[in-house]
């Protein structure tokens, strides 16, 4: 397995895959507006994107998505992995460790303060995972989310 950083050529590869992703979270596929974002992140720079590869670079395996944030209070960048994902037929393969060592020294190498990651409650192997690479369950700060509609 080679980890690399996505480019707008990886596109065909990558979209199913996030396909993938975002209906394990329960979103419906899309996959046209779903190319289109990827699009649009990538041509903007707007984030880091790192697949892992076959050694003969045939197949996905995985990928992850982290989007730049700064703190204010250690006036440095933050990293957020916003998005992970393995193929079915990829997992118990060390993929999402290996993606998410390559995120860290990626962070490390811009002088980020921390990498913030989420995932929902429920999910223990996810959890276990980022543990087992050095994450720490936030004990300090109680996250909250308002949701913004079209509604008013």
């Amino acid at each position: 397995m080679r980890i690399i950083q996505a480019t707008l050529e990886h596109l065909d590869m990558l979209t199913p895959l996030f396909v993938k992703y975002r209906e394990f979270y329960g979103s419906l596929p899309y996959p046209d507006s779903s190319r289109a974002f990827l699009e649009k992140r990538l041509r903007r720079k707007e984030s880091v994107i790192y697949l892992a590869v076959s050694d003969d670079d045939s197949k996905l395996m995985g990928f992850c998505q982290l989007y730049p944030s700064f703190s204010s209070l250690s006036l440095k960048r933050v990293w957020i992995l916003n998005d992970i994902y393995v193929a079915e037929d990829a997992r118990r393969q060390l993929v999402a460790d290996n993606l998410i060592r390559t995120a860290k020294k990626m962070a490390k190498d811009t002088n980020a303060v921390r990498m913030r990651v989420s995932t929902s409650s429920d999910n223990e192997v996810a959890q276990k995972t980022y543990e087992s690479i050095g994450f720490k369950e936030d004990t300090e700060f109680k996250n909250y989310v308002l949701p913004i509609s079209d509604e008013l």
